[in-house]
């Protein structure tokens, strides 16, 4: 795919050129990006003092696991505003200004659920604490470090379809569709059969709607190489069976202090159930793109369509989905 923008002074593209796109339907990261105006919420607005009761009446098994998992979570969403730099640069070279901008709007809803969560650690008292909680597990290190971190910026010099596609997959389906949104699923249903933590209630809410928004313009960029090239669907395989070991790994370490019987019922099949049946569905979308048209496939609405059947009817189960087979290329 040819850079058609150089970025560096003066050379802007020109001004006012989508006032000539007409009245053809928006595409697919102009249509996020309305979602996610539309949706604004603000973290200050959240209450937490009953959230602070609430801590203090858990026993110290269950307050470390749910520290654990807001803690992860804000190593998710902490690099963010700087790791995704790489991403939106190459999309600002290909002169794709929907996704520039959606992109920017998602750097700030990271930097906005990092804030969110660190906010909830204070108000419950386990500020000084947050270090040991992020600062362990060498899988998430190899996670976040290493394999988050080379697949964007991978990005820097490089901006070829292969690379946006295993950017995509790492971020946008296994960090944040994969690892982030199960683990806030988890984190609401705990809070729900418990009655406890309304303000966490009500910011993992906000954030997996947030991140389910992310999810799909990750599904979007696959699906519109795939359609491009059908070569890609490979790589997009090959890039999810790579990491989906080390999402299998993290979830244990996380629970392996815990032994056989972790708070709340939480368990590692449990969690992974759910995981690898969204993944799964997320691949099935993306293999559809085989042999469509690009045009189509930039206004196709099916990523957001899928997150919002996944969060409804993940809503309504107890967590234990079953896994959906991947499709292997032919």
């Amino acid at each position: 795919m040819s850079l058609i923008r150089a970025i560096e002074p003066s050379r802007h593209p020109g001004f006012g050129g989508e006032a000539r796109t007409g009245r053809r339907p928006d595409p697919v990261p102009r249509q996020l990006f309305r979602d996610g105006n539309a949706t604004f919420w603000n973290p200050d607005d959240i209450d937490l003092t009953d959230d602070a009761a609430d801590f203090a009446t858990l026993s110290p098994r269950e307050r470390r696991l749910t520290c654990l998992f807001v803690a992860n979570l804000i190593s998710i969403g902490e690099s963010a505003p700087q790791d995704l730099q790489p991403l939106v640069t190459a999309m600002a070279t290909e002169n794709r200004r929907h996704d520039e901008t959606y992109l920017t709007q998602l750097v700030f809803e990271e930097a906005k659920h990092t804030l969110a969560l660190r906010s909830w650690f204070d108000a419950v008292g386990m500020s000084d604490s947050l270090p040991w909680f992020t600062e362990t597990g060498d899988v998430r290190r190899r996670a976040f470090l290493e394999e988050l971190s080379w697949a964007l910026y991978a990005l820097t010099d490089d901006h070829s379809p292969a690379a946006q596609i295993r950017a995509a997959v790492t971020h946008n389906h296994i960090v944040e569709g994969c690892l982030a949104l199960t683990c806030y699923t988890a984190a609401a249903r705990i809070c729900r059969s418990r009655a406890i933590f309304p303000g966490l209630v009500r910011i993992v809410e906000n954030i997996a709607a947030d991140e389910r928004r992310h999810t799909a313009w990750g599904t979007f960029t696959c699906r519109r190489h795939v359609a491009a090239d059908d070569a890609n669907w490979a790589i997009v395989l090959q890039r999810t069976q790579e990491l989906l070991p080390l999402v299998t790994e993290m979830i244990g370490e996380l629970l392996a202090p815990f032994g056989p019987g972790a708070p709340f019922g939480i368990s590692v099949q449990g969690l992974m159930g759910s995981a690898l049946s969204d993944v799964g569905r997320r691949l099935d979308a993306v293999s559809q793109a085989r042999g469509r048209r690009v045009e189509e496939i930039d206004r196709d609405p099916t990523p957001m369509r899928l997150e919002r059947e996944i969060e409804r009817e993940g809503s309504h189960s107890d967590g234990h989905r079953a896994v959906v087979a991947f499709k292997r290329p032919v």
